[in-house]
Formats: structure tokens, C-alpha cells, sequence
């Protein structure tokens, strides 16, 4: 059933009371489910013996695709009372009846002057009384919003609204600053990461914060990168504080509400892959921060990987379970990685309940960069990923593909887990996406078993200097473009189908010079805004990128200074996926797994490939697997569900053996983590349906399953 769609995009200006009362319910009144993100549900009316009985529902459809753009959905959506609450494709905030898909408001940030950028991942529901609000992010903006009618709440902030790029103890309106993942709520508080710039041009400090839920005002900030006088400071140059950015919380937290924890995880420090001005272990990036949730006071943390020069920061929230050792149950915290690994700590003082080995890694030979000499590694759980990419496992689906990617790997640095980015190739594996992406880990509370699905393909870097010797010199918008573009569609323009970032190569069929200043400026959907260049170096990025001669100057003349970046030795290739001939990742399969772990013993109960690939199925191939976006859902019915694929499709799996029990196809692939709710007595499976990514098609619904009847 395809639901009604609401055409207006402002808000609807009228009260309406929830559909049915929050006793007929069971809800998802948390992203991923709960404070401490188990992707868990207590419902069993879905189990092993029906499941191959669901059918769809409804479908509900936001409306507000745009052509010849590629659009996703990440949206964990809440359940609460009946509501489902969730976010388009263009950032508009849904509230929709959760029993028949039919919409109830929408809030659209442009109404408020708001700019919608990036993606969302989920939304914040609080209560007291009868004052219900949903906070969510869109931009740079945090928005509160009456969870009856969609109305701003204007007593909030200014008018109903944070500017996130406030209150950093640094000037950051010029620079990319956006909150992607929901935060999270510790009494009156909400606890807010931000995703900001990782390249190297200028970033912003990924400070902490917590605001006030009625008020908006910021109530307490922790520092990532710690200010003199303040411990960790000494693992940064002497003024970093001033300049360095990065060490932000993107991927979302978890809150221990009994002992009053809020559990960080922390990105990398920007440059992702070049440290020579931030030399040093470079505390709080990549951490696992233990903090107080009143007042952000530190109370342990782990580094996961010191001076981070791979972009390996933890990609998703941690996971709060129990753990027995010994006839005692432990309270823990799991955090997993794009490396493959999982750390698991007793929540109250930090120390790991598995081994863990600092471990020697390779060095770096680029001028100025001074690597880290060890990184640590958990003895157990063993790494749900595979971590090294020898000649035996190269791809052999053909002759020619085996070939080709053989004769790539013979010129690329042989690999090492920690290789450090290089002139000639660095491998990377897992790759840049993982392991383990943000869709992160699911819990069975009862077992103590985490299920986690990984990525496992390779990718490569190469380092390119931006002031190259013994040559031309480059002009000031190829240095730019280099810097700032080069990234995502590569130092060839070609872009990056996979990530869905465009070819620019023939951008001069599409814009003129004054529309590339504009959307440099401004930025656009998941390109972020360069506002920190000037004037004069958006219109040599723009120049560069129409073919334009830079202006001639002497190979000895420097470019003025107004045409020039910050002072960084070195760009690189883009993250690139390494692929055959054909597409398809250069190491032998499966692409893509489901694990289930035993946190108790750190052992595997099962492995499984996730996703097919219909066209190598045909001929003959077992199913590899695919890469793989979004998370999966436990149920007390003895099911895992989770999309999440490359191949479109939604899939349940026995918790005790790892078989799919039932799957269906999709109307775009679900980039996304699944919700499951009770309804008047029948249990719904929700999941958006964004695509978007990997290359697939972009889409604009919800779908939710129910069990038939027959």
C-alpha cells in the first residue's frame, strides 16, 4: 500500500493526538533502540518458525527525490506511541503513523532559513509531561521540534534553533561543521558530536558538547583536543589547540544512566593522512572517552590507534552489555572498528576484559611525518575482518581479473596492518569503510552475544606532493582542487560512483564559472561548503576545473598569498576502492559478513557471507557477500535482521546458526539500520530504503513488514 503524501513542505498548523496510547505499544523510542545502542527488542511475535511469513505493510514515500542527484536515507527511525519519526532524503523531519504509513506532519529546516546538507541518522525523542520534542540536526543547525504538531518550539535556543558552529572556542562559521548522527539524552541534557572537515584544508575541533533540552544553552564542553593546562595536551604540538581539527564524535554514544557515563567514541585528528604538524600520540582522537554525562568530565578513556594516519577512527556508537567472567557479571562497554577489531572494557574503570598487545608497526618515510611506532591490538575477539592482503588472496573470479590486480599489487607497498600512506601505494584492509561502518553492532542481552557485520575489501592511497619538485609548478586551483576536491572525485575528476560523489570531468557542460564559486561556497547535499576560501581561490578552483590557463608565473615565483592553502606538503589519490577489471574488489570473496560473537569468551558462534551478487550467482559463483552500509537488529524471536547490502535486499537470520531464514527485495537498497515495534498487538519491521551508495539507485521510502496471515 503506498501511503498519502503530504505535498506541502512547511509546517502543518494543527494539534493531533498520537494515533493510539503508549500502553497498546512496544516502541523504538531510541536510536538503535535503547541508551546503550543494542539493536535490541524484547518482541518475539516475529521468531524462527514465521518468519518466512512477512509480507510488506505499507510503504510510505517522502517525495522529495531530485533528479540527476544522488540522495540517501541513513535513518534509524523512532517509534513512540505510534509515531514513527524519521528524516527524507532532503532532511525534512517525518512524524508518520507507524500502523498504516500514512504522514502525519513534516518539518522542513528551510522553513526556519535553515540549509539542509550532509545525512541523518536519526533523531532524539524527550519528554516530560506533555511537552514532547524531537531534536534532530540538519546542517549546522539543532533543531527543537513539537513532536504533536511539528512546530518549532521557539523558547529553544534562538527561535528554535542552535547554530552548532557556536561556542567552539575557535572561529569556525567558515568551516565545515555538521551533526550527522543523533545525540543522546542524559536526564535534561542533550550530549552532541559533530562530523567536520578530515582533509587538509582548514577544520574544526570536534569538541563535545551538552546542551540544555528546553533551553538550548550549552551546559558543559569537553575538549578533544585539550587546551593548556589540560592532561593530554602534551601529545600535541604546543599551539594545536589553535588550529588542529578533528578528534570529533560522528559515529554516535551510549549512556550508562545508573552510573551517569556517557561512552565517546572520537575521529581522527585532521589530516587524515598527513601528521606532520600535529606530530605526537595526539589525545583525544580516535578514543573510546569515558565521561561524566552532568558535568563532561573525564573519567578514562583508551586510544585506539595513536597519531592516526589511516582515517581508522571508530565508525560506530558503543555497545553497553553484560559480560560473565568468572561466575560474576560484568558491566561492559564494546566498541567495534573499521579495522576488524572489537575492545570490550568494564564501563566503571576502563580496563579491558581481553588482552591487548602494543604491538611494533612500520614507520613513515614522507619528510616531516613521524609515525607512531606501535598500535594496539585485542588479543580476542580475533578480527572480524581479514587483516592482511597477501598475493594468495587476490582475486581469481578470472584470468583477467587475477591478472590485472596482480600486476597493481606487484607496484603497490607490500601490505602490513598500520602500512603508513606513501608516494608509491599503501594498501588498506579492510578498507576505508571497514570492518565495521556506522551502522555498528547488535546485542543479544540474554547471551551476551554481539553480531556485527563487516565490509572486507581492499582500498589504496598514494600520497601526492602538492608543491611537486623538479617540475612545474602547479597552479594555485590545481593545488586547491587538489586539497580540498581531490578526495572524494579524485585527482583525475573522475569521481567516485561507489561513495556517490560525481565526475567533474565534464562539469562545463552542467555549470558556469560564477555556479562553481557559488557551490563552493555554499555547498550542496553531501558536498559541504569551502567558505573559508576567498574569493580569489574559488575562482581558481572553478578556473581549473573549466580548463582555464592559470595566469603565467615564473617557476621561482611564488603564488600570491591570497591563492593558497595552508601549508601541507602532501594531497592524495581519493579513497579509492581497489577493483578488477571488471568492478568488482580485488581480494578473493566473501565481500561482505555477518558474525555473532561471543562477548563472554570472545569466541565465534558463526560467520555468514551477507549479500549476492545476482550476476556472478548466475554463473555458478557462490554468493561473495557485498560491502555493506547500516546495522543489524536482535530480537528476543531468535532473529537478526538487517539490510544493509549492495543487492537490495532485507534478510533475517537464525541467532543461533547464522542461516537466512527469509529476505526480500527492496525498492532501493537499505543503507540503513532496521527498527522493530508492537502495534495493537501485531509487530511491525521497519527499514529506510535510501539507497544511494555502492553505486545503487537513490530512493525515497520507508517500507514496513508485517507477518501474514496464511
Amino acid at each position: 500500500m503506498r501511503a498519502t503524501i503530504i505535498i506541502c513542505t512547511c509546517l502543518v498548523n494543527f494539534t493531533w493526538a498520537f494515533p493510539i496510547s503508549a500502553a497498546e505499544s512496544k516502541d523504538w523510542p531510541a536510536y538503535l533502540g535503547d541508551k546503550g545502542n543494542s539493536h535490541y527488542s524484547p518482541l518475539k511475535q516475529i521468531n524462527t518458525r514465521n518468519v518466512s511469513r512477512l509480507k510488506v505493510a505499507w510503504t510510505y514515500h517522502a517525495g522529495d527525490l531530485q533528479p540527476d542527484k544522488s540522495t540517501q536515507i541513513q535513518c534509524n527511525p523512532l517509534i513512540v506511541g505510534g509515531v514513527l519519526y524519521g528524516t527524507s532524503p532532503g532532511l525534512n523531519l517525518l512524524a508518520v503513523d507507524a500502523a498504516t504509513g500514512r504522514e502525519l506532519w513534516r518539518f522542513d529546516p528551510a522553513s526556519s532559513g535553515g540549509k539542509a546538507s550532509g545525512v541523518n541518522r536519526g533523531v532524539v525523542y524527550w519528554s516530560d509531561g506533555e511537552d514532547l520534542r524531537i531534536l534532530y540536526t540538519a546542517g549546522h543547525y539543532l533543531y527543537a521540534v513539537n513532536a504533536r504538531n511539528g512546530r518549532l518550539i521557539s523558547a529553544f535556543g534562538d527561535g528554535g534553533r542552535v547554530d552548532l558552529k557556536q561556542g567552539l572556542d575557535r572561529d569556525t562559521s567558515r568551516l565545515h561543521l555538521v551533526a550527522s548522527t543523533p545525540g543522546i539524552i542524559f536526564r535534561n541534557l542533550l550530549i552532541l558530536g559533530s562530523t567536520v572537515g578530515e582533509g587538509p584544508a582548514p577544520s574544526a575541533p570536534g569538541h563535545i558538547r551538552a546542551y540544555d533540552v528546553r533551553t538550548g544553552k550549552m551546559a558543559w564542553m569537553f575538549h578533544t583536543i585539550p587546551h593548556p593546562g589540560e592532561p593530554g595536551y602534551e601529545t600535541w604540538p604546543a599551539e594545536a589547540w589553535k588550529y588542529a581539527g578533528g578528534a570529533n564524535c560522528w559515529a554516535g554514544m551510549a549512556v550508562d544512566e545508573q552510573r551517569g557515563i556517557v561512552f565517546v567514541p572520537t575521529g581522527s585528528a585532521a589530516f587524515d593522512f598527513w601528521g606532520g604538524n600535529r606530530i605526537g600520540q595526539n589525545l583525544y582522537a580516535n578514543c573510546l572517552l569515558a565521561l561524566d554525562a552532568a558535568t563532561g568530565q573525564r573519567r578514562w578513556h583508551f586510544q585506539m590507534v595513536h597519531h592516526d594516519l589511516w582515517d581508522r577512527d571508530p565508525p560506530a556508537p558503543p555497545t553497553l552489555l553484560r559480560v560473565k567472567r568468572g561466575g560474576k557479571t560484568i558491566d561492559a562497554v564494546a566498541q567495534v572498528t573499521k579495522s576488524g577489531h572489537v575492545f570490550v572494557f568494564n564501563r566503571e574503570t576502563g580496563e579491558s576484559l581481553f588482552p591487548i598487545e602494543e604491538r611494533l608497526v612500520p614507520m613513515s618515510d614522507l619528510p616531516g611525518e613521524s609515525a607512531w611506532p606501535t598500535q594496539p591490538f585485542p588479543v580476542k575477539p580475533a578480527p572480524f575482518a581479514r587483516q592482511l592482503f597477501s598475493a594468495d588472496q587476490i582475486t581469481d573470479l578470472s584470468p583477467e581479473s587475477r591478472r590485472a590486480v596482480l600486476e597493481r599489487f606487484t607496484r603497490l607497498r607490500p601490505h602490513a596492518p598500520f602500512m603508513p600512506p606513501s608516494r608509491e601505494g599503501t594498501i588498506i584492509f579492510p578498507g576505508f569503510d571497514g570492518g565495521a561502518e556506522w551502522g555498528g553492532a547488535a546485542v543479544d542481552p540474554r547471551a551476551g552475544i554481539l553480531y556485527v557485520n563487516a565490509s572486507d575489501s581492499p582500498c589504496t592511497i598514494t600520497m601526492v606532493e602538492t608543491k611537486p619538485k623538479g617540475g612545474p609548478p602547479l597552479s594555485s586551483g590545481e593545488q586547491i582542487y587538489g586539497q580540498i576536491c581531490a578526495a572524494c572525485h579524485g585527482l583525475n575528476r573522475s569521481g567516485d560512483p561507489v561513495r556517490a560523489y560525481p565526475s567533474l570531468e565534464k562539469i562545463a557542460e552542467k555549470l558556469k564559472k560564477t555556479d562553481i564559486v557559488q557551490l563552493l561556497g555554499t555547498g550542496r547535499g553531501n558536498m559541504p561548503s569551502f567558505a573559508f576560501l576567498s574569493e580569489a581561490q574559488k575562482a581558481a578552483a572553478a578556473g581549473f576545473l573549466l580548463g582555464e590557463k592559470p595566469a603565467e608565473r615564473a617557476p621561482d615565483q611564488p603564488a600570491a598569498a591570497d591563492d593558497l592553502l595552508l601549508d601541507v606538503p602532501y594531497t592524495h589519490t581519493g579513497y579509492v576502492r581497489w577493483t578488477d577489471s571488471n568492478g568488482y574488489p580485488a581480494v578473493k570473496p566473501p565481500w561482505g559478513t555477518l558474525n555473532a560473537i561471543d562477548i563472554n569468551t570472545g569466541e565465534y558462534v558463526w560467520r555468514a557471507t551477507l549479500g549476492e551478487l545476482p550476476e556472478l550467482t548466475a554463473r555458478g559463483i557462490s554468493p561473495t557477500g557485498t560491502e555493506n552500509y547500516g546495522g543489524p537488529v536482535a530480537t528476543a524471536g531468535g532473529v537478526v535482521f538487517i539490510a544493509a547490502t549492495k543487492d537490495e535486499m532485507i534478510r533475517a537470520f537464525d541467532q543461533k546458526t547464522g542461516k537466512v531464514l527469509w529476505q526480500s527485495k527492496l525498492p532501493a537498497a537499505g543503507f540503513a539500520t532496521p527498527a522493530t515495534y508492537l502495534i495493537n498487538g501485531k509487530q511491525f519491521l521497519v527499514i529506510a530504503c535510501g539507497g544511494g551508495k555502492l553505486g545503487t539507485k537513490s530512493g525515497d521510502a520507508y517500507v514496513a513488514f508485517a507477518l501474514s496471515k496464511e
